[in-house]
């Protein structure tokens, strides 16, 4: 028992990487698009379609600027199987994910155009707390991250352009968990992991003007395979258990998947536009986790562990419509099936169909300076699920709302 439950304290560490990045994506990389349901590949809105579809830097004129962030504070409810024990929820706590973009064209007719990403596409943390019923799962984890984007746009006439951005991830993980051993005043013990991770790919699309009312685009985010080296793991136990349970380092390594995004944008009136977006990620290369701990003993050995991830298709839609010259509102909505394994979730990476509502607006203080705000809630029913590790289950149920703010500037 000793040896599984180590193997799921380093099982956190990335186990909560995909919970962030992939089966809870957070989507919240522009304030329009998070608005009308996280949909934006067809349509260039402002200089944040450097995410979504990089093909679009070359639609845009002069020099943007563009800084968003986002409030997330999400809830996950634990009710056990067995109806004696009472159900547990996450502490609340908030994290502040953050989008910046900057680009513009090489000159004022030029049909290249050059740009930089700097967003975060996962980071929150999860507390439940010391002494809940799966506190030798997890007790708590807090994560980060920050992408860089530089791309590169080239329109090739006026109705097609192309786009492409290599992108650089690195983050870090805490994560804290008690184990089922005691010290002489019944302390339990504890385990710690503190990693940073680092991986690389690219984003690239192309974006079709078909004519003044139809957009059309394709976009393609490559997998990127987030390596954690050298992570520590401290561990404190009863003096007699130190060479059971000695401090450590260890290497792993979470593949996100790939994501292909196809999208359109219909202009229903001078002021009406609606748009849409279909999202396939390639979860199903997600099928273990495999942990090397540098200095391994009877209760600590290195693990391969199940996920078996599956495909997932997922749906986003929104409408913009605007007021006036200067005023706009969004609305929009989206459906994320999870890719996770009812057999394979755990209490550090809970995940479930998710249904989104999302509304925004944004507001022209003068022809250069747009401020924008946008609120997002998603919720999931409840679902039975297993941790098959750890011979742990229950129902979890997800709510989160995530209000934001954002300028765009125009030079």
């Amino acid at each position: 028992m000793k040896k599984r439950f180590i193997f799921s304290v380093a099982a956190c560490t990335l186990s909560a990487a995909s919970l962030y990045a992939g089966s809870f994506q957070l989507n919240l990389q522009g304030l329009r698009q998070t608005a009308m349901g996280g949909s934006g590949v067809a349509m260039p809105w402002d200089i944040s379609t450097l995410f979504y579809n990089p093909a679009g830097l070359a639609r845009l004129q002069g020099v943007q600027a563009y800084a968003g962030v986002f409030a997330v504070s999400p809830t996950v409810r634990y009710v056990p199987d067995n109806s004696g024990e009472t159900y547990a929820e996450t502490k609340q706590h908030l994290s502040t994910p953050f989008a910046v973009y900057v680009g513009a064209p090489l000159s004022k007719d030029s049909k290249w155009a050059l740009g930089l990403g700097i967003y975060t596409p996962f980071g929150s943390s999860a507390n439940w707390g010391k002494d809940w019923t799966g506190r030798f799962i997890t007790q708590s984890i807090a994560l980060q991250s920050i992408y860089f984007q530089p791309t590169v746009s080239y329109r090739i006439n006026d109705r097609i352009a192309l786009g492409a951005g290599f992108v650089y991830g690195t983050g870090s993980v805490k994560i804290s968990k008690a184990l089922p051993v005691q010290d002489i005043n019944g302390n339990e013990g504890q385990a710690k992991l503190d990693g940073k991770a680092n991986g690389i790919g690219f984003n690239a699309g192309v974006q079709i003007k078909a004519s003044d009312k139809l957009q059309f685009g394709v976009s393609y985010r490559s997998g990127v395979r987030m390596k954690v080296n050298d992570g520590k793991a401290t561990f404190t136990v009863p003096t007699a258990l130190t060479s059971n349970f000695p401090n450590t380092i260890f290497d792993a390594t979470l593949p996100l998947p790939g994501i292909l995004t196809a999208g359109l944008a219909f202009k229903v009136s001078p002021r009406l536009t609606l748009q849409g977006d279909l999202v396939f990620a390639g979860w199903h290369s997600y099928d273990s986790l495999k942990f090397d701990f540098a200095q391994n003993t009877g209760s600590l050995a290195d693990s391969r562990e199940p996920r078996l991830y599956k495909n997932t298709l997922a749906v986003r839609i929104g409408g913009h419509y605007e007021i006036s010259n200067a005023f706009a509102v969004m609305v929009g909505g989206a459906y994320d099936p999870t890719p996770s394994n009812s057999r394979y979730v755990s209490p550090d990476a809970v995940d479930a169909d998710r249904i989104s509502l999302s509304a925004g607006l944004s507001y022209a203080v003068m022809d250069k300076l747009s401020i924008m705000a946008a609120v997002n809630y998603t919720t999931t029913a409840g679902r039975k699920v297993r941790y098959e590790p750890a011979n742990f289950s229950g129902e979890y149920q997800i709510k989160s709302l995530v209000p934001a703010i954002g300028i765009s500037y125009k030079f």
